[in-house]
């Protein structure tokens, strides 16, 4: 006997098992798309964290900022370690100089006994982060130019500002001539652009 004829029916349509066996294998790629893309979504979110949640909301809204925006610098200067000190002694979460620390603390805590040592407190260093990074956008209005600044200081950036071979308008940079400084700016426009696409998206 024809062992394909016994899975037809007289009218040459497949029989219920082989329809079944279809389905299941359907059912089967769907299942391991969902477990591939669930397992992308898991790495993107160790590769891309938000730590410190409560602090990052917190100062995010003080400042008027995207939390997401802050995830990014702090991912970007020390990978959320709060311990991080740099080779030019810039400490904790966002990487705050001892300068830095100075100029910010004469602005938003003049009377706190707080001391470059409480950098290495997270809470600490988001508050006066978060306000670094608010003022450098209030500064220039773009996010490139006041990340430049943040990295390499608002007196590099002025001066870089004031040459029209890398601004046209004296306010915002279009040229990044020193390569950290460079690397640095595509590292939080990149990350930030990631962190959109993972958390501001429909999960």
């Amino acid at each position: 006997m024809n062992r394909n004829a016994s899975r037809r029916t007289p009218t040459g349509r497949r029989t219920p098992c082989r329809t079944g066996v279809l389905l299941l294998l359907a059912l089967l790629l769907v299942i391991g798309a969902c477990v591939a893309f669930v397992g992308r979504r898991q790495m993107q979110n160790l590769e891309y964290p938000r730590k410190y949640e409560t602090y990052v909301t917190y100062y995010a809204d003080k400042y008027d900022l995207d939390p997401l925006l802050l995830c990014a610098f702090i991912r970007t200067e020390s990978n959320f370690d709060p311990e991080a000190e740099s080779s030019v002694g810039a400490r904790g979460l966002m990487q705050i100089t001892e300068d830095t620390f100075d100029w910010i603390k004469s602005r938003i805590a003049p009377t706190e006994a707080l001391t470059f040592d409480d950098l290495y407190d997270p809470e600490v260093n988001i508050r006066f982060g978060s306000y670094f990074v608010a003022y450098c956008l209030l500064q220039y209005g773009d996010l490139s130019t006041a990340a430049a600044a943040y990295h390499s200081g608002l007196g590099t950036v002025g001066e870089l500002l004031a040459n029209p071979d890398y601004s046209a308008d004296g306010q915002t940079l279009d040229e990044f001539p020193y390569p950290q400084m460079r690397r640095y700016v595509q590292k939080i426009t990149d990350s930030y652009e990631t962190y959109k696409e993972i958390y501001a998206s429909p999960q």
